[in-house]
């Protein structure tokens, strides 16, 4: 291990790392940190509290990783963060632990692009394949779903939801959810359309994208509440099952969206 590990970094006895993780020039590792293989931290970054990354991350310099939460009711309670594999963090990333008040753990899954600045509070939960650009603000207990792409200098809400294969504009300021497949932009953000570049490049279908347009009408071209629109989606269902999956994942987001969802 000693040959990965740079002279000048500082990795407390107690940590567990893999024999391949390389540590760069005047990095900090806490007691409570677990590093699987081949992650690389970058130098000058620091990696705390009651954190385990997987393998093949890659954190550039100045990370700040572990941190507590920044939340006046946390009283110092071991809560944790949980990262994946194949992620990389960009310069100046901040991931915090959770809180008691919620689940106590903030996650984030495999395959995720995390670009420079951004800032991922506690309790919130990144699926796999995200992208989050520059300088993007995640309130605490955030979730975002697979494949999200979340535009630069975005400030998200606490407590809001950003669904699957969706993506947002750059500078936009979301305070309700975001369904899945939605494309969206603004502030306040707006939905305006389907995200179907998107949906192209990840293999859905001609039939698919038809399909999940006809539901973003349902949503939000029809007058419906958000009551009648989701007893429409779930008649679609059953006369399209071919495209019921994507229906399924839509359903899902709105019958728990508690904040509501973006309008137009």
């Amino acid at each position: 291990m000693a040959g990965n590990i740079h002279p000048t970094a500082v990795i407390d006895p107690a940590a567990k790392l893999d024999p391949t993780v390389v540590v760069g020039p005047f990095a900090t590792i806490g007691p409570n940190v677990t590093i699987g293989a081949g992650t690389e931290i970058g130098p000058y970054c620091m990696v705390d509290g009651v954190t385990t990354i997987g393998r093949d991350n890659r954190f550039y310099r100045y990370c700040s990783i572990g941190g507590m939460p920044q939340d006046k009711k946390y009283q110092g309670e071991p809560t944790r963060l949980e990262i994946g594999d194949r992620n990389t963090f960009r310069e100046f990333v901040t991931l915090n632990t959770g809180t008691v008040q919620d689940g106590g753990v903030t996650t984030i899954a495999d395959d995720n692009w995390v670009m420079a600045y951004v800032h991922v509070a506690h309790d919130c939960h990144i699926g796999s394949n995200t992208i989050l650009a520059n300088s993007v603000q995640l309130g605490g207990h955030v979730h975002v779903g697979d494949w999200a792409i979340v535009g630069g200098l975005t400030g998200v809400h606490q407590f809001s939801r950003i669904g699957a294969h969706s993506m947002t504009g750059g500078n936009s300021s979301l305070m309700q959810d975001t369904p899945p497949f939605v494309l969206a932009a603004g502030n306040p953000c707006r939905p305006v359309g389907v995200n179907v570049e998107g949906l192209k490049r990840r293999g859905f279908t001609a039939a698919d994208i038809s399909a999940l347009r006809d539901a973003y009408k349902i949503i939000y071209r029809r007058g419906l509440s958000l009551d009648a629109a989701r007893a429409e989606l779930r008649a679609r269902q059953e006369a399209e099952p071919e495209v019921a999956p994507h229906l399924q994942t839509l359903l899902d987001f709105l019958d728990v969206a508690s904040r509501g969802i973006i309008r137009p």
